[in-house]
């Protein structure tokens, strides 16, 4: 990067680092740390839980997504407005009645405390592995850059965003997503804006995306039949997308708690409805902007000759290798089926050279997916959107860790520390919820050494993730709001079964991932009422 792009990035990082301590300053208890004293604006709501959601994965993967798969992927999202209502009239009064610290503060009260904990937990593990990978994506970008090493990179990235998280808690993190969303949003738009000037003379905007549509790219919706039938295993179609996607995002956004931890502070339930309505509107064409910029950089390589392979680190290490001539003569044989216009050809090799890759590293993943926009935004964008567009990344990486990793504190401190400690005090609480939130972050860290064995792009890693947990503990949820006489005992065991159950699907690799949230959900329903059957009824311990 030039010396410019590192004025442009530190300057962005380091105003918005200082700005979330000025913005910490909060009353010295769990109500203040956890909750901003339930004094957040709709607007804040809002950006919060956008911020939370599109973390540095979300702007770094999704254009490579979008590069090597189309516009398909954005159906994952399209049964998020309707789990946006659900949860806006079902959800949300609860806890805002209850004044929950955490959402699982509601499931003792429904069942007991073993519920409580239980589902309590299910969200750490899947909260704390998502953002181990969250803190790696934006330590790609730099590591990548710099040639640094990724593990350092990977603790001062970390370290970094752990400094105003701890520091002021709730409130520190609802003011700077907001700052964060608002850079982020002007941002896209003036890289697309570049990206079409970089296009040939008389290729506009709708040009480049009717060149992109002929190799399909532009699919936005697809049914996920073929001759065979319907493909299960499919990940992205329109089926998936409703069906799975709606139990996802309800489970997510109604049950997870770093967006629910986004949405109880607000000022009252007006407030966090607003916020969560408006998420729902716009929340699809934020993510058609984000993929569109991969479809852009797709046409753009249809003009320019795109590398062979996007990840120069695996890349090198592979030419060390014995695979070095033949890596060669593929690279040589895509240049020329390049120059030759032959498109489908140069796609070809190129996924051939992909393979004798993987031979070359003994068999670890090659997917370049992570590194593809990564690569363009390298090699093409002008002297200070460099600088820029990676403080967008940054900005999105550190907003999500630092809501994640704030939920997590929340979650151990409230549904674990206090339960099992004899001498809690709101002071002695509050002072260790920051230590808490410490161990955490070290946690997460310690998660992103591992994240670049992962052979999925990210932004497929962290969904998949969390589609393992998900659906189980949407399932609980929804026992506990509309089938008042199921009981603690019968929904503990029935989610323990569940969970065992979606895991060994996975494992079997029968569905794709969405359907997991769907299954689960309805495992735990249909397990939980069988066993209630042969079960004492229990006593609803809270009446909603």
């Amino acid at each position: 990067m030039s010396v410019i792009d590192w004025i442009i990035l530190i300057t962005v990082l380091t105003a918005l680092m200082a700005y979330g301590i000025y913005k910490s300053h909060t009353t010295k208890n769990l109500q203040g740390y956890f909750l901003n004293n339930n004094n957040t604006p709709w607007y804040l709501v809002l950006l919060g839980i956008m911020g939370t959601q599109a973390s540095a994965v979300t702007y770094l993967t999704g254009p490579g997504q979008a590069y090597t798969d189309g516009l398909r992927f954005v159906q994952y999202y399209y049964g998020l407005p309707l789990a946006m209502i659900v949860i806006s009239v079902f959800f949300v009064p609860v806890f805002n009645k209850l004044k929950v610290y955490t959402a699982y503060e509601f499931l003792e009260q429904r069942f007991d405390g073993r519920t409580r904990l239980l589902t309590s937990f299910l969200f750490l593990v899947s909260r704390g592995l998502s953002t181990g990978i969250s803190i790696y994506a934006p330590s790609l970008v730099l590591s990548s850059l710099m040639g640094w090493n990724i593990y350092l990179t990977n603790i001062v990235m970390g370290g970094l965003v752990l400094v105003y998280t701890m520091s002021g808690g709730a409130k520190a993190v609802a003011h700077t997503q907001g700052l964060q969303m608002i850079i982020i949003f002007l941002s896209l738009f003036i890289i697309g804006y570049i990206i079409v000037q970089m296009l040939p003379a008389g290729m506009g905007f709708k040009a480049a995306l009717d060149k992109a549509a002929g190799y399909g790219k532009m699919n936005i919706i697809t049914t996920g039949f073929s001759e065979n039938g319907f493909n299960w295993k499919d990940k992205y179609n329109i089926w998936s997308g409703l069906i799975g996607g709606f139990f996802l995002a309800l489970s997510y956004f109604g049950t997870d708690h770093s967006q629910v931890g986004r949405y109880i502070t607000a000022k009252n339930v007006k407030e966090s409805r607003r916020g969560l309505l408006l998420n729902g509107l716009v929340k699809i064409p934020m993510q058609y902007i984000i993929l569109t910029l991969g479809v852009l950089v797709f046409s753009f390589y249809l003009f320019h000759k795109a590398p062979v392979y996007f990840d120069e680190t695996r890349k090198t290490e592979a030419e060390n290798t014995v695979y070095a001539g033949q890596l060669k003569l593929l690279e040589t044989q895509y240049t020329k089926a390049f120059e030759a216009g032959s498109i489908d050809e140069a796609t070809a090799l190129r996924n051939q050279y992909k393979s004798v890759i993987q031979q070359a590293l003994n068999g670890r993943e090659a997917n370049d997916t992570n590194y593809i926009f990564l690569s363009f935004v390298k090699e093409n964008l002008p002297v200070g959107l460099i600088g820029l567009l990676f403080a967008i990344i940054f900005l999105s990486g550190w907003g999500s860790v630092a809501a994640a990793i704030n939920a997590l504190a929340a979650c151990t401190i409230v549904d674990f520390h206090k339960r099992f400690s004899k001498n809690s005090s709101e002071e002695n609480d509050y002072k260790i919820s920051k230590w808490y939130t410490l161990a955490w972050g070290i946690f997460c860290i310690g998660i992103a050494m591992f994240a670049n064995t992962i052979g999925n792009s990210l932004i497929e890693a962290v969904n998949i993730l969390g589609s393992l947990f998900y659906g189980v503990i949407l399932g609980i949820f929804l026992v506990a709001f509309w089938l008042k006489k199921i009981g603690g005992k019968a929904v503990f065991i029935a989610a323990i079964i569940s969970e065992i159950i979606i895991l060994l699907i996975f494992k079997a690799d029968v569905v794709s991932f969405l359907w997991l949230n769907a299954i689960g959900a309805i495992l735990v329903i249909s397990i939980a009422q069988a066993l209630q059957l042969f079960m004492k009824e229990e006593k609803n311990l809270l009446k909603i």
